[in-house]
Parts: C-alpha cells; sequence; structure tokens
C-alpha cells in the first residue's frame, strides 16, 4: 500500500476547514484537505438563498451557545468579523447588509468559496474530494489514515467534519466518532435553527394561516427574539422562529407578540370608546393579516360589537395577540436544522490554538464541537474564527 506524508490532513472542506486549510498552507505547511462530498462548501454555497450572510458586523460571544460559554472568546476576538471583511474586500467581492448587522454577497455566495480555494491555491494546499476517510488511528507522534488504496500519514490532524444538520447534504457523526475513539467526551446533540411542527389539532386550527409571515417577538423562558414568523403547513417558522428554537426544550411553551408595536388593550378600549359597533375581527384586521385576525377572533370565542365586550374580555382578546401561547409537539429534526447543538466538550480542547489536551497535534474545529451560533452570519464567523485559530497551529 502506498504510503503519501503530510505536515496537516484537515478532513472536511466546508466553511472551517477551507479557512484552516488556506491558512496553514500559506505559513508553509504541507496540506492535504479530504471531503467525501463532490465539492468544497456545500452549506457556504446554498446558505442566505445562495448569497452568502457570510458574517455579522455585531458578532460576540454573546451570540454563541455552549456549556462552556467562555471558550469561543479568545477566537472570536482574535479573528473578528472585521478581519473576515478585509479578506471579502480584498478579494473584491461586494457585499452588503441586510438586516440586523448580517452581511450577503451582492452577486453570489460562490464568490466566498472562490475566496477561501484561491487562498488555499496560494498555500499549495491538496484538495481530494469524494475521498472517505475509512479509518484513523495514532501511531506515536504520527497520524495514521487510510483513504481508499492509500495510506496517508500526518503530523497533525483537523477535524472540521460539522454536525448532524442536513443529511442529504452529506452531513455524518464522524468528528464524533473521531473524538469518542481517542477519548473525547460529546454533549448531547440536538438540532437547532429549527422549524417547530404543531401537533393536528393546532395544524387543523392554523390551516388557513400557512404563508402567512408577520413581524414578531417570541419569547421562551428568559429568551426573546424579536424577527419575522411564518406559519407553514407542518407548523412555524421564520427567522425568530429558528432563533428561539434552540433554547427550547421537548415541552415548554413559546410565547409570541404578534403585535409587538402596539399594546392592544389600550387600543381596543379606545377603538370600543370610537367605534363601538366595529366588529372583533375588523379590528383585529387593522394591524394584523386578515386570515390571522379572523382565526385569533374565532380562537377567542367572543363575538359581536365592541361595545358588547366587557373590560375582562378585552384584555383577554389582548393577551391572544400580545402573549399568544402555543407548545410546539417537536422540530422538523436535522433535516431542516440549520446546525447541530451541543458536539464535542469543549473543555477539553484549547481556546488558544484548538488542539485537543488528551491528543498532541489533535484539531477540532468549527460546527463539530459544541460551540452554536444564532442565525444571521454568526456560525459562518465561528468558522473562520476557529479554522484560522487551528491554521495557525497546526
Amino acid at each position: 500500500m502506498a504510503i503519501k506524508t503530510y505536515d496537516v490532513v484537515i478532513i472536511g472542506a466546508g466553511a472551517a476547514g477551507l479557512m484552516c486549510a488556506g491558512v496553514a498552507g500559506k505559513r508553509g505547511r504541507n496540506v492535504l484537505l479530504v471531503d467525501h462530498a463532490k465539492s468544497v462548501g456545500d452549506k457556504i454555497r446554498i446558505s442566505g438563498g445562495g448569497r452568502c450572510n457570510f458574517t455579522n458586523l455585531f458578532t460576540t460571544a454573546k451570540n454563541f451557545i455552549s456549556n462552556n460559554s467562555h471558550f469561543c472568546v479568545s477566537a472570536l476576538q482574535r479573528f473578528t468579523q472585521h478581519d473576515f471583511i478585509a479578506m471579502v474586500k480584498k478579494h473584491e467581492i461586494a457585499f452588503h447588509e441586510k438586516t440586523l448587522g448580517q452581511l450577503f454577497c451582492d452577486v453570489s455566495s460562490r464568490q466566498i468559496i472562490e475566496m477561501l480555494l484561491k487562498e488555499c491555491a496560494e498555500g499549495n494546499v491538496e484538495i481530494s474530494l469524494e475521498t472517505k476517510v475509512e479509518e484513523v488511528k495514532k501511531s506515536g507522534n504520527i497520524f495514521e489514515l487510510k483513504i481508499k488504496n492509500e495510506e496517508i500519514n500526518c503530523q497533525s490532524l483537523v477535524i472540521a467534519t460539522g454536525g448532524l444538520s442536513i443529511p442529504k447534504m452529506g452531513a455524518t457523526g464522524f468528528g464524533y466518532d473521531v473524538a469518542r475513539q481517542f477519548g473525547l467526551k460529546i454533549i448531547q446533540t440536538i438540532p437547532a435553527l429549527v422549524p417547530f411542527t404543531l401537533d393536528e389539532k393546532m395544524l387543523k386550527e392554523t390551516i388557513n394561516l400557512a404563508g402567512v409571515s408577520l413581524d414578531t417577538i417570541v419569547t421562551c423562558g428568559k429568551i426573546s427574539f424579536r424577527e419575522a414568523i411564518l406559519f407553514t403547513h407542518r407548523g412555524i417558522s421564520g427567522p425568530a422562529i429558528l432563533q428561539i428554537s434552540s433554547y427550547w426544550k421537548h415541552g415548554d411553551k413559546i410565547t409570541i407578540n404578534l403585535a409587538p408595536e402596539i399594546d392592544i388593550f389600550l387600543k381596543i378600549q379606545e377603538e370600543k370608546k370610537s367605534k363601538p359597533k366595529q366588529e372583533l375581527p375588523t379590528f383585529l384586521a387593522t394591524f394584523l393579516p386578515k386570515s390571522l385576525a379572523n382565526y385569533l377572533a374565532q380562537k377567542s370565542g367572543f363575538s359581536g360589537k365592541l361595545a358588547d365586550f366587557s373590560n375582562q374580555k378585552l384584555k383577554e382578546i389582548a393577551s391572544l395577540v400580545n402573549a399568544f401561547e402555543l407548545t410546539p409537539n417537536g422540530t422538523e429534526g436535522y433535516a431542516k436544522a440549520e446546525v447541530t447543538l451541543g458536539g464535542i466538550n469543549v473543555d477539553q480542547i484549547s481556546s488558544k490554538t484548538f488542539e485537543t489536551k488528551l491528543v498532541p497535534n489533535l484539531f477540532f474545529i468549527g460546527e463539530v464541537l459544541d460551540v452554536t451560533g444564532w442565525l444571521g452570519g454568526f456560525n459562518f464567523q465561528w468558522a473562520w474564527a476557529s479554522g484560522k485559530a487551528a491554521g495557525e497551529n497546526v
């Protein structure tokens, strides 16, 4: 069996792996980047509707969830969103801010992939696609990888294989398997940034709302997000729902303020005085989509003119709008999840180098770690920052 030797082998040619490969290669390291997919950066390509929400202007450690909230601080401070923006500008990629600091390419997400491939080319990185790593072991100071009919040896091994989200794009548990093999612990993984499903009874109630979208404040426990929600034929989605899903546990109730700019109780009292003959659906339709107004009016159990309603009834109606309660029966799972919550316990990883504390020269970066960003470019920034840190130390 032929044996090839490299300084560094990186498994996973997604955002973190590409970043790490380019940085390591430009340091003069002899780098092999391998992936079982047919192309590099598939998640980059599909993100942001094909425009790639590549970072967020307001990135801080507070935008990430981990069992060790301090772990991500160092890497994010050493390679910031502004550093990545400078890289994008250097490659003359036009971009714009959409909302809430989210930055997108003007033309195509493929520009980010091409940029990263150029960085890899400058570092003479060798890229091997449709390449499945069949075995990983360590002998002394050398990692031995079995790939097809070859044995690959390297001094440093980087695992950048991502999490379990979007399996149709090739996501697997490979990174977790390698971690376990070398004695690292895994924090339980669950789908995150994912739509909610509703039970059959609730779906029947809301069937006419599919396609309705509106600005809201969604709350679960002490966490709230103000963004749009979208009713679907399976449940409820939209940016605010995806955000809150990372904090939701099965059985939790979520509360949705369907009219965050309006105190409905005050408004309905005013309307009762000025337009006493107005009916409830008509009143609700002045600030909500008509189908949602009709649904809420029906759900309230009240009918008739505003003049007929007691103050107690008005409070109940107001609560239905400003504090609409919902208990999802689950999520759409990894198939529709943008990221994976949980992963390799970062207490076992150096926050400066991303080398494991248990196995010298074994590195883990990106989504495979127990660090999960909010929606809006934060997970890509984590990929860039963790990839850069490891690339400087492999």
